[in-house]
Order: structure tokens, then sequence, then C-alpha cells
């Protein structure tokens, strides 16, 4: 393959087995084609918080100046001060269900104008760029790269359905419906006598992590990846089941072991926790490991 196609991934043993892939992929039809890449980690930066959780923060702050009392609330006082302790005790995923209140009896437009208008304005915290920035530049052009070579490519996430679709198409040119993600359930109601849809405070199934990326790959788009991208144990299923394809399958680990350029640690699954480092799981499953120091020339989208 012409440097030029993946201009930010060094040579190596990493890329190598990228464009073996790339190249193997084309003896397939055209509709045998299927990427799914998860997003927090992966496809953009998940540090200091998930994407999402920043917009929920975003939603409750704003929620709060104008209702203060919200704020005695447990979960959206430990939410607020960022209590990792009183986090734990609640526990991290009854506390996002707490966010995930906020939205509930609003219709999809409004939360979809919601999400919109929080990108719009919203800068890394740290970094104070724009989120758009926040892309790993090296896995944009691998999706490009993708598409150049006929593969759908889909989006496999365990963030909302509805908040990732928001920005799908203008972060990573996939469609709404080409998202997979965690479900928050609706109510259809008849307001006025006009049918209405509203959100509920209700999660439809399990979390979009493990074996519910699979199920969920399987429910919502019907078909079987043969690259699979991810970074952390919610992945660890996903990655399994591409690499098990009877042909042409590579799956993708990005290990976050730049501290420099981004951030060095071991990522971790959101809803359940693991005996061992997603690291050693790649090694054992024999995935290609994908090192932020070694492999990538340059990190994030152009600024």
């Amino acid at each position: 393959m012409n440097q030029a196609k993946l201009p930010s991934w060094r040579p190596g043993t990493t890329r190598d087995a990228i464009e073996i892939f790339l190249d193997d992929a084309e003896t397939l039809p055209v509709e045998r084609r299927v990427a799914v890449f998860d997003i927090d980690g992966t496809l953009w930066c998940e540090k200091p918080q998930y994407t999402m959780v920043e917009f929920l923060l975003a939603e409750l702050r704003a929620a709060v100046a104008g209702e203060p009392s919200l704020a005695t609330r447990p979960e959206y006082r430990a939410a607020l001060d960022w209590d990792r302790p009183a986090i734990a005790r609640l526990g991290a995923v009854n506390v996002v269900l707490a966010l995930i209140e906020q939205h509930a009896g609003i219709t999809p437009e409004v939360f979809e104008a919601r999400v919109r208008a929080f990108f719009s304005d919203a800068r890394h915290p740290l970094r104070g760029v724009p989120l758009s920035q926040m892309r790993y530049r090296p896995m944009l052009e691998l999706i490009a790269e993708l598409r150049a070579r006929d593969f759908d490519v889909y989006l496999v996430t365990g963030s909302g359905l509805e908040f990732t679709r928001a920005v799908s198409a203008d972060y990573f040119g996939v469609k709404p419906e080409g998202v997979v993600g965690s479900q928050v359930g609706y109510e259809f109601v008849r307001g006025n006598g006009s049918p209405t849809l509203l959100r509920t405070k209700e999660i439809f199934g399990d979390p979009n992590e493990g074996a519910a990326k699979i199920t969920n790959i399987q429910r919502l788009l019907g078909r079987r990846p043969i690259l699979a991208a991810g970074n952390s144990a919610g992945d660890t299923e996903m990655l399994d089941y591409t690499q098990a394809y009877v042909g042409p399958s590579l799956a993708l680990l990005v290990d976050h072991d730049d501290a420099e350029r981004e951030y060095e640690y071991a990522s971790i699954a959101g809803t359940f926790e693991t005996s061992e480092p997603i690291t050693e799981t790649a090694g054992r499953q024999g995935w290609t490991v994908v090192s932020m120091k070694r492999d990538w020339d340059m990190v994030f989208a152009d600024r």
C-alpha cells in the first residue's frame, strides 16, 4: 500500500497487518466487507470522562442553575463534584442512569438538538480545543481507506444510541442508522391528538458492552463484521467474534500508551470488571495491538 493512503501510520508490524488484511479483504464479495468501530477511546479521546458523560454533566449544571434543589439528590451531587468514592458507593451505572433521567419526557428531536448544541460549543476540559479535534487522525484515515475499498463502516458504542447518532455523520461519516449503542426506552403518546414519541428514564436491554455488542450488531445491523476496532474489555466479545470469521479478518485493539501526546492508562469496561488488563487479553487472543506511541505519527485530527 502507498504510504499516502495511511499517512499517520508508521511502518511496522501493525501497519503491515492492516495492509495485508485490506488486500485480502478485496477477495471477498463487497457485501462481506463490514467494519465496526467502538468510539470512546477508539475513535476519539475518552479522558478525563466519556464524551457523553461530559454532555450529561453540562445538562445537569444547566438544570441545577434553574432549580438548585436538584443538587441535593445524592447521584447528582456526586456527579457535580465528581466525587469518585461517592460514585463508587452509589454505583457508577446508577449515577449515569440518574443523569439520563434528565431527558425523560422530551422528544427525540429536542434531545438531538441539545446534543448538537453541546458539540457546537463544547471544548475538551483539559486541552481547551473543540471536541472535533480530539478524534484520532489515524483511525479516520483507516475508515477512509476502508470506504475506498467498498467497506460499510458502522459505529458500535457503549454510549447512548441517540447521543451518538446526533453527530455520527458529521464526525465519522456514518449515517444514524449505522450506529449501535445503548438504548433508552420510548413512550408513544397522543398529545392533543398529535402522535408523539417521548424518551423515558428506562434503558432498553443491557448497556451496549460485552456480549450485548454482538447481539445488538446482529439485531440492528444484521451483518457480521470482518474488521473490528476497540480499546477496552467492553469490546472483547466484538473483537473475538470478528476474528473468528473464517476468511480475512482483523481485530484491532488501541493501546493508550502515550502519556506525552494523549494519555497513558489501561482501558477498562464501563459497566463490569475484568480480571486482567485488556492488553494481556489481546496477547492471549492474538489481536493486533495498536500502540499510540509506536504506531501513530500523529494522534489527533488537524487543529
